[in-house]
């Protein structure tokens, strides 16, 4: 029997379901029941849903019937501990069905028969809801072929059921009318779904479902199976058919009116009140018959007299009561600008006339010719049409006036002669120097006749205004001043040098005594606290000068140093030590930054050699000896190791062991110190390097020094120890020729220059730091700010370069304000000066402030133009140095002269 039920449930045709829930207590409570039991549907006829009612109770008894034979076989188990080796439900898969809904249903059922009375109860006693409750449509009305039967308590009385549903039935009716009149919606809650039964799967395309047997699921994540009665399931055919019937059934008042609901896949039958609100609405009143839009008006007040104590009473005035109208103010200004284009008068104002037009024509009648004298050219034709709207009018250029040869008489210079008429034949007319003009000249203004060209002229004055096109050209009134920097002006940033004060005169040789020649000094040197300066020229010859007085104080001759030094070394055979010697010049000076070391270092052929001035006091003489004294000691080439790079590309030779020698008695005979303190004057020991050494560059400590030999290669850079008498070479390989090299004044970085780059290293990283790129094509000065944040670079074509390290490895400023190469450029160690020496002879002094703000960009300014050396052979100012402790300047030439500049 069981068998059988579900044979016809899985049959029966899909219809729209009420879903029940089962549950039970305990750990072994039964699934979860899915619907079993069909609703009516509410486009289905009386006939099919008592067929389908009559298939759902024999449903129902089949289960009952399966219930008690299950009963009877197995009373002591339980639904839930059945063998599924021996079920029904793999009987029936058995037998060949692969319907999951099926199987599904028949699980259902049997777990539905499974439950027994008192787990029904004790649900009932919780409270739990069993089922949603069906939802009432229109279609269940009163007297209608559809309405809902009273099932009575004893179907013997028919009677009493005959008399309860005839007052359900007047109930109804008296309800329909009713809700036509009052409000009678239920808005306690905007769910329009309160069971839960519709469709929620959200904004899904419902085309998905096309090949499926339901449209979505519902609040319960139970399936919403698409309705097989519906309008959408049927064809074109069927729709006309029903929409007959609904026609005829309308008209004989027993209608009904339903839409198609997509989204649950069901017709949906119209409430006649709601019927009755797409009416109204679709009629523009509103909604709800029982809303009133003019209600009686009921004076709320508390007081006796509702004008003082009215709701409003105490309200603040409204602040537009006591401010002016902007309405009334533009309509103000648009009268007035009608007033003042002549549109409207005072009458029109003053209300004398209604219509402007009236004036009009009373002005036409009392002057019926209207020919009023007017002005052609106002003289504002053309801001009018530059203020009027649309387009922008370009005016058309205008001619050039006309010149003395358009003159009745001329100048004569302006006659053409016969030849020049010729000429001017066998040209065109554009290329005619006054095109189809021939000056002439008359005795009188009478004399001049009509021109020939003039319609001609016209014409193609016209043709090229037609066809040629015009462009607005916007000129640029600028004032070129206005475009240059405002910089503040040069006597408010002093103090700077000046005027020349001191001239420092070289003495001439044997070898100088010619005509026109004089020695050449290549480079200078100042001390540190500003006594004394040291001049190098290209004979070789290093000369101490007194800067207040220009007294010459020592002179030592470096040739004779090179002579010693060749004769110490081994390498050199004696042939060659006969030979005469060139006279080589002093390339580099350099006074040794420590105030207490009184020493400098100076460059020449190969070596470089350090010469002790003789100029301390007492305390410092004892440091300054204590800082040669390794290095006029030292012997086979210095402290260096045999095996490091550094042994092959320099040797250190100490020239106060030699003083038997003729030559070396030379060098330091009749050389005293100056100092009576000082132990010793003149140079002390030399350092040969493979190659021609150029530049020499201090530590600010004093002790460690650094020479640059571009040619050496790999060896053109070598760091110096005095105070060890030893050497290092830093670099494996150089890319590029080196040409400067320089310490950072406050960190362990070293600056060296090729023609083009400036590379900055890190001494104890033994890497480089930044690339600096000057966009020189040759270096040929260096030098550090005090700050060490910025670099000035001067080259020999003409530029001055200005880095800002902070900024980028770019140049922060480009100044070409020298005429040929720059030769030297240096800051000042004290005051905010730079200055810049070239081959033109002449020295350009910069206003250069760094600021410490880091926001602010420097300061500089071009302050002075300093001239004073002739140029010789191609040649000018050669070197120049600041004074470390004032403003001054000193600047050595090709002219052989040495010069001072102070700010007077």
């Amino acid at each position: 029997m069981a068998r059988k039920t579900k044979s016809k449930t899985t049959s029966a045709p899909a219809k729209e379901t009420v879903q029940l829930t089962a549950e039970t207590e305990g750990d072994d409570a039964a699934p979860e029941v899915e619907p079993i039991d069909s609703e009516d549907d509410d486009d289905v006829d009386e006939a099919s849903e008592s067929e389908s009612q009559s298939e759902s109770e024999e449903e129902y008894d089949s289960a009952a019937e399966d219930d008690e034979g299950d009963d009877a076989n197995h009373p002591d188990e339980e639904s839930s501990d059945f063998d599924p080796e021996v079920s029904d439900e793999d009987e029936f898969e058995d037998q060949g069905s692969s319907d999951d809904d099926e199987d599904r249903l028949e699980r259902q059922m049997k777990d539905d028969d499974d439950d027994d009375e008192s787990d029904v109860e004790i649900l009932e006693e919780l409270d739990v809801v069993r089922s949603w409750p069906k939802e009432l449509t229109g279609k269940k009305r009163a007297g209608g072929p559809n309405s809902t039967a009273v099932k009575p308590a004893d179907r013997d009385e028919k009677g009493a059921a005959a008399s309860s549903s005839a007052s359900d039935a007047v109930t109804a009716a008296d309800a329909d009318t009713t809700a036509k009149w009052m409000h009678a919606d239920d808005l306690s809650s905007d769910d329009e779904d309160a069971d839960g039964a519709g469709n929620r799967i959200g904004r899904v395309p419902l085309h998905w479902y096309d090949d499926y047997d339901h449209i979505g699921y519902d609040a319960h994540g139970q399936r919403v199976v698409k309705s097989q009665s519906s309008s959408a399931s049927k064809d074109i055919l069927d729709r006309v058919i029903d929409a007959a019937d609904d026609l005829e059934a309308n008209a004989a008042g027993n209608g009904k009116f339903t839409v198609y609901d997509a989204l649950n896949a069901r017709d949906v039958a119209l409430t006649p009140r709601q019927v009755e609100l797409i009416r109204r609405l679709q009629s523009g009143a509103f909604a709800h018959p029982e809303h009133d839009a003019n209600p009686d008006y009921v004076a709320y007040f508390s007081g006796v007299d509702p004008e003082v104590s009215g709701l409003n009473s105490d309200r603040y005035e409204k602040k537009s009561r006591f401010q002016p109208s902007k309405w009334e103010k533009l309509q103000v200004r648009r009268l007035l600008h009608r007033l003042k284009c002549g549109s409207i008068n005072m009458d029109y104002l003053e209300g004398r006339v209604r219509d402007m037009n009236d004036l009009v024509s009373k002005s036409k009648d009392e002057d019926p010719s209207g020919d009023k004298p007017f002005l052609l050219w106002k003289g504002d034709e053309e801001d009018e049409l530059a203020l009027r709207k649309g387009p922008q009018h370009m005016p058309a250029p205008k001619l050039p006036p006309p010149g003395h040869a358009y003159s009745y008489n001329p100048p004569e210079e302006y006659l053409p002669n016969e030849q020049e008429l010729k000429e001017w034949e066998e040209l065109d007319p554009e290329d005619r120097p006054y095109g189809h003009f021939v000056p002439k000249k008359h005795p009188n203004l009478r004399s001049v006749g009509a021109y020939e060209h003039a319609v001609r002229e016209r014409f193609e004055r016209c043709l090229d205004l037609y066809l040629c096109p015009r462009a607005m050209k916007r000129r640029l009134n600028i004032d070129p001043e206005s475009l240059v920097p405002s910089l503040p002006k040069a006597s408010d940033l002093r103090p700077f040098p000046t005027a020349k004060v001191v001239a420092y005169e070289v003495p001439e040789t044997n070898a100088t005594k010619k005509e026109d020649a004089a020695v050449m000094v290549r480079c200078l040197t100042v001390s540190p606290d500003g006594q004394f300066l040291v001049s190098g020229d290209e004979n070789g010859v290093v000369r101490l000068w007194e800067v207040q007085t220009g007294r010459l104080l020592r002179s030592w001759d470096l040739m004779l140093v090179l002579s010693v030094g060749e004769e110490n070394d081994d390498q050199n055979d004696k042939s060659q030590q006969g030979e005469p010697q060139t006279k080589k010049p002093v390339s580099s000076l350099e006074w040794n930054p420590n105030r207490s070391h009184h020493c400098l270092l100076a460059t020449i052929g190969k070596c470089a050699i350090v010469i002790s001035t003789g100029t301390g006091g007492p305390d410092d003489s004892e440091l300054t000896d204590a800082l040669l004294s390794a290095a006029s000691a030292c012997k086979h080439g210095g402290n260096i190791a045999p095996e490091s790079r550094a042994a092959k590309a320099v040797k250190w030779t100490s020239l106060q062991h030699k003083k038997s020698s003729k030559s070396s008695s030379n060098v330091n005979a009749n050389t005293p110190p100056i100092s009576a303190y000082g132990t010793a004057s003149g140079p002390i020991c030399l350092l040969r390097t493979n190659r021609e050494c150029t530049h020499v560059q201090w530590h600010r400590k004093g002790d460690y020094f650094v020479t640059v030999s571009p040619k050496a290669g790999a060896a053109a850079v070598l760091i110096h120890q005095l105070s060890k008498a030893a050497s290092q070479q830093p670099f494996g390989k150089v890319k590029g020729e080196i040409q400067l090299a320089c310490f950072h004044p406050q960190k362990p970085f070293l600056f060296v220059a090729s023609k083009e780059h400036v590379r900055v290293y890190h001494l104890v990283k033994q890497m480089m730091v930044k690339r600096l790129m000057s966009g020189c094509r040759h270096i040929s000065s260096l030098d550090v700010h005090g700050s060490g944040d910025h670099v000035v670079v001067g080259s020999l074509d003409r530029r001055l370069v200005w880095f800002d390290l902070d900024l980028a490895n770019t140049p922060y400023k480009t100044l070409k304000y020298h005429e040929r190469a720059l030769r030297s450029v240096g800051f000042h160690p004290r005051y905010p000066l730079m200055a810049s020496a070239s081959d033109d002879g002449s020295i350009h002094v910069f206003h250069s402030m760094i600021y410490s703000d880091l926001m602010r960009n420097p300061l500089i300014v071009p302050v002075k133009v300093l001239r004073g050396h002739n140029v010789v052979n191609s040649l000018g100012t050669l070197a120049m140095v600041f004074h470390p402790t004032q403003p001054w300047l000193f600047s050595a030439g090709a002219d052989g002269k040495i010069h001072l500049f102070q700010d007077l």
